[in-house]
């Protein structure tokens, strides 16, 4: 039986957790997005009241190249680290300063309880939160904890994934993957994977159940401490999907599933009807 939220929290002197949001002003699609106004407060702002729902303020940490934003973090009593204005992506700015994400997360843990630092950090779950979820579900966060630390082998890469809507599944905006039977992402795309052979699109739904990724990945400090010596991936350059790398250097993903329908801000139509909800 998977061991419950505050359970890992509360008596496992192991689970070093950290929830990381990486924001920037400059988004190629959405410009300035993460400050788009939602029901009267800003996108970024929504993201990051969501995840003290989920976890202690002391364990969130905004990583930026934006000083707006560090200020906006900071009346939140939220950590900030400024990183670099070149980061090509969340994964990329989190691994740019992942000493410093480190010796956050483990404020409050006797260091001698782990053998050195290469055991804190396999032991070290880092939860990158994109900063265009102002819906995040806490509870998402905390089925993620408890499924990490109750793996008999602790994943390198994690990720939940929801049952797609018919209306979602040919949107280029909403990320498709692909699972195995055990669970692993085979492939994320923008296209509808896999193709239904001889059925009208419209049908696909019909044929196979289709997944839908929540931007969210659980990953173990010690695999993003490698991120930047992987090599980058064309599919990750041709998809826009940072994920890819992982998938490309054989790096196991692994998911699990959770219920309900999620919205993602990644264009001005979803910016629409995240809007609409507060009307």
């Amino acid at each position: 039986m998977d061991l419950s939220f505050n359970e890992i929290m509360k008596n496992n002197i192991k689970s070093n957790v950290l929830l990381v949001v990486p924001a920037r002003l400059n988004s190629s699609r959405l410009p300035n997005k993460v400050l788009a106004d939602i029901g009267g407060k800003p996108m970024i702002q929504r993201v990051l009241e969501q995840c003290k729902k989920a976890i202690d303020t002391s364990k969130i940490v905004l990583c930026t190249d934006s000083e707006k934003l560090s200020l906006l973090a900071k009346n939140l009593s939220i950590n900030t680290i400024l990183t670099s204005d070149s980061c090509d992506s969340g994964t990329d700015r989190i691994a740019s300063v992942l000493d410093k994400i480190i010796e956050i997360s483990s404020s409050g843990f006797n260091k001698y309880d782990y053998e050195n630092i290469d055991d804190l950090k396999k032991r070290t779950l880092i939860i990158n939160v994109q900063g265009d979820q102002p819906f995040l579900d806490p509870k998402v966060i905390q089925k993620m904890c408890s499924f990490f630390y109750s793996s008999s082998e602790l994943p390198c890469v994690v990720t939940p994934i929801y049952k797609l809507q018919k209306e979602s599944i040919h949107n280029p905006s909403v990320v498709k993957v692909l699972v195995n039977k055990n669970s692993e992402a085979v492939y994320f795309s923008r296209s509808a994977l896999p193709y239904v052979r001889d059925v009208e699109k419209d049908s696909w739904h019909l044929k196979y159940c289709y997944w839908g990724h929540l931007g969210i990945y659980g990953f173990r400090a010690d695999i993003v401490s490698e991120w930047r010596k992987l090599p980058k991936s064309s599919l990750e350059e041709v998809e826009k999907l940072e994920q890819l790398r992982f998938i490309d250097a054989g790096i196991k993903v692994t998911t699990f599933k959770v219920e309900g329908d999620f919205l993602s801000i990644d264009s001005q139509d979803q910016l629409d009807a995240a809007r609409n909800l507060f009307k």
